[in-house]
């Protein structure tokens, strides 16, 4: 089959809420500050009435790797997202941003059970965030939702690690994987959070060093990944076993692991550090929009640092600036 899709985002679908607080306001609610936490439904109606009551919070179409579908999808290249949501309202509006931003979707909603899930972002002035995040029928994700020809119709499929907190949503990811791997498709995975790592490091050990190809990460999940507290460690386990790895290190920049070549990219300058909820979202569309699109690891990295620079310095988890200004600063 020929490929009609470049990259192939799989993940929680899930509507984000975003809005600003202040620390006082993590306190009082319980929010660990610069994590995310799973909630149940009555826990994420309450925090969404408290943003409410505080400002007016911005709704957007989101999840981790449905962020980084869209900024793909802004920068040029075809894009296209598998994830569940419910059939309602908020269901209906995700499904309508991902559509109006570009990107094909066309999962099947879930019927007469849980509700579409929702992430409560709350950004504090440093722009840290801390998500609470009812997953609702983004977790009814299961095997029976991968499209054997949706698969084999991409040249890239990328996977959101948050998917592994449920087990048909695991099963569903693996079952991409393998039909990805012998369409000789290539795979690539984000570690999404460090506490996802905590509670899955044997098995995204395992996905790693025999489905995927191209691994991104921050440097706290890959101490994690492979418990150590030496970064020069982690990459040595690292480079036995991926391909490629992208790792991004805050204001150090990241780096990108090509067999046994390091690349450094520098950061890229932002205007403000407004909200960071994103940035890391950000960085994979525009290293994978790089790659799909000829720039070699390094170049398509910078692309990634940009990318990242620019989402951060405003709110929200999608660019706002100019895509093709964007190409162009990467490529000057």
């Amino acid at each position: 089959m020929s490929e009609k899709i470049d990259v192939l985002g799989i993940g929680n679908a899930i509507m984000d809420v975003i809005s600003p607080v202040s620390d006082a306001f993590l306190s009082d609610n319980d929010i660990e500050k610069g994590g995310m936490t799973l909630i149940d439904e009555a826990r994420a109606l309450d925090l969404n009435q408290k943003f409410s009551n505080i400002g007016s919070p911005q709704e957007i179409a989101g999840g981790s790797a449905a962020n980084t579908i869209v900024g793909i999808s802004q920068l040029g290249v075809r894009s296209a997202y598998v994830g569940k949501v419910a059939n309602d309202k908020t269901g209906n509006r995700f499904a309508a941003g991902l559509k109006e931003a570009g990107v094909k979707y066309a999962t099947k909603p879930l019927v007469g059970q849980d509700a579409t899930a929702r992430c409560l972002i709350a950004v504090t002035p440093d722009g840290e965030r801390s998500m609470n995040t009812f997953l609702g029928a983004s977790v009814k994700f299961a095997p029976g939702d991968i499209i054997k020809s949706q698969i084999e119709a991409a040249r890239i499929i990328y996977l959101e690690g948050y998917l592994f907190d449920q087990e048909p949503a695991k099963r569903a990811f693996v079952k991409a994987s393998e039909i990805a791997q012998a369409a000789g498709k290539t795979v690539s995975l984000t570690l999404s959070d460090l506490f996802c790592v905590d509670r899955h490091r044997e098995s995204f050990k395992h996905l790693i060093n025999h489905h995927v190809d191209i691994l991104f990460a921050n440097e706290a999940e890959l101490l994690s990944l492979y418990e150590t507290d030496n970064f020069d460690a982690a990459i040595k386990a690292l480079r036995k076993d991926c391909k490629i790895a992208c790792v991004t290190r805050s204001e150090k920049g990241s780096v990108i692991i090509e067999g046994n070549d390091m690349h450094t990219i520098s950061v890229a300058s932002a205007r403000s550090v407004t909200d960071t909820t994103g940035a890391g979202d950000q960085y994979a569309a525009g290293v994978l929009a790089g790659h799909v699109q000829g720039m070699d690891w390094k170049s398509a990295g910078y692309l990634g640092s940009i990318c990242a620079a620019e989402v951060i310095s405003h709110y929200g988890a999608r660019p706002e600036t100019s895509i093709h200004g964007l190409i162009v600063s990467a490529t000057d």
